[in-house]
């Protein structure tokens, strides 16, 4: 009794083993097959006429974010959409949040989808691309084969109460583009942002659309050719909080760069239209109809120019660079034996073009050996300002005993517009020298072979350049006698 007893609690015990085994793999099958995030592409042909979209769904948790949806050449973005579902099943509740991008055909055709990625709330979604036929246009019709028995639609726009008449929210934005400065010298920097500012008291609703081309389509009539360009390179456009005028509005940066004018010509910003998304909104909104209409209105930006002015007269005008600098500078040692090679570094930091910053013109020397310089330069684009360092790295083989004030070989003039007068970066070191003078010492080769060997044992007499060499007849008899086998050879051919 007591074996049978065991034995009845070991099949318990696998039948409840088995049982939480099933569940689990159920489960498991289930969130296999139901993934939190779901991107789902349309059919694979559409007519002419007819939408395609692109859906991004997040199941049992809410959609906190999204990128942008991809460009397809071929299609037109036409809007995106959201909509919320909740269901309850046996007790059980479940919901889904979607976002819609509706796309439209620009031609008929087949138009390839790319392969892309997505991040849907911080998680990195890829899908695959395919293709779409595009057909001629399809005449829609209703599909409710019930229709025809009633009068009027209870959940049609015109049940009691007409059709849908949407109207026009006047809106409160603008397209804007502005400057650091309207007046610089040459070469000065100034930064220009292209914004899209949105009032709070705007009521009209817009939303970008096919962004990255209308972009690349405004900078080439937007960047002026007389300019050296610093990019901010804006990747993610957010809104910022600004003050203008006393007003406040909802800043969506563009596009921003610092130029450096290369002449005294203006630097003329032409205006610039920018397409957006405005939808019209129902006069007489409801519950289950389409409450707002898509439409276009494009923005356009005022021009601007930019004065340019001549520096100051100078000598060196027309090269020095212009900012705000400072410098910084390192050496091994300032103590140094004649012949021995020292590393001294010149570093040239602040704000400006520091892409144009030249090495300083070293004076040539002869109590100096000095290299020309390794370059090393860093960039920093943050804040609306351009500022990094350029430096140069020397190394000097001193060849005279003596100090000697590096003020004498390093310095470097620059113009500075915030104090509007040049000014010079000079070398606050002095590098005492010691040892043994190396004026006179020469480089003399190890070895200098048998040839200046010879040059003591050599005849100084003068002789005849012109001689007769026996060896010469024997050559000219033997090229003799074989043109004369070749010609009798070539005849007894012929005959």
């Amino acid at each position: 009794m007591q074996l049978v007893a065991q034995r009845i609690a070991m099949v318990k015990q696998l039948n409840l083993a088995v049982f939480w085994a099933i569940t689990f793999l159920l489960k498991f099958s289930a969130s296999a097959q139901n993934p939190a995030i779901q991107v789902t592409l349309g059919p694979d042909e559409i007519g002419e006429n007819q939408a395609w979209t692109i859906t991004v769904t997040v199941n049992n948790e809410q959609l906190r974010s999204y990128d942008n949806f991809p460009d397809i050449n071929g299609m037109r973005k036409r809007g995106a959409s959201t909509q919320s579902q909740t269901s309850i099943i046996n007790g059980q509740m479940s919901s889904s949040q979607s976002v819609i991008m509706t796309y439209t055909p620009l031609q008929q055709g087949m138009i390839t989808v790319p392969a892309f990625k997505m991040k849907v709330n911080e998680q990195i979604i890829s899908v695959s691309g395919k293709k779409v036929k595009v057909g001629p246009a399809v005449q829609q019709r209703s599909t409710d084969p019930f229709r025809g028995l009633f009068d009027r639609d209870p959940f049609s726009d015109a049940y009691g109460r007409g059709e849908t008449e949407f109207v026009e929210v006047k809106e409160d934005a603008l397209l804007a583009l502005s400057t650091t400065a309207d007046e610089v010298y040459v070469g000065e920097g100034f930064t220009a942002t292209l914004s899209f500012l949105v009032s709070e008291s705007n009521r009209a609703p817009m939303q970008f659309h096919d962004l990255g081309k209308q972009l690349a389509d405004i900078l080439k009539k937007l960047r002026p050719a007389n300019c050296w360009e610093e990019n901010f390179n804006i990747e993610n456009i957010e809104g910022e909080q600004v003050q203008i005028g006393g007003r406040n509005y909802t800043q969506y940066k563009l596009y921003r760069a610092t130029f450096y004018p290369l002449n005294n010509q203006p630097v003329v910003f032409p205006s610039v239209g920018l397409e957006m998304i405005k939808f019209k909104v129902a006069k007489n909104p409801s519950f289950f109809g389409q409450n707002r209409q898509e439409a276009f209105k494009t923005f356009y930006s005022k021009p601007k120019t930019v004065k340019v002015r001549d520096l100051p007269a100078h000598p060196l005008r027309d090269g020095v660079a212009v900012g705000d600098y400072r410098l910084q500078e390192k050496i091994t040692t300032a103590e140094v034996t004649t012949g021995e090679s020292v590393a001294y570094e010149f570093s040239i930091g602040g704000e400006g073009n520091i892409s144009a910053i030249d090495k300083p013109a070293v004076p040539p020397q002869t109590d100096f050996d000095i290299y020309d310089p390794n370059v090393r330069q860093n960039i920093n684009r943050e804040a609306g300002r351009v500022t990094g360092s350029k430096s140069f790295s020397y190394f000097l083989v001193p060849k005279e005993p003596g100090d000697y004030p590096l003020a004498n070989l390093f310095q470097w003039i620059y113009f500075n517009p915030v104090k509007k007068k040049y000014d010079t970066l000079r070398s606050g070191i002095t590098l005492r020298v010691t040892g043994e003078s190396q004026h006179n010492q020469t480089i003399e080769s190890v070895d200098a072979g048998t040839f200046y060997d010879q040059i003591n044992q050599a005849d100084n007499n003068l002789q005849a350049n012109q001689r007769t060499d026996p060896m010469n007849w024997v050559v000219a008899v033997f090229l003799v006698l074989v043109a004369g086998l070749t010609t009798f050879v070539l005849v007894r051919k012929q005959a």
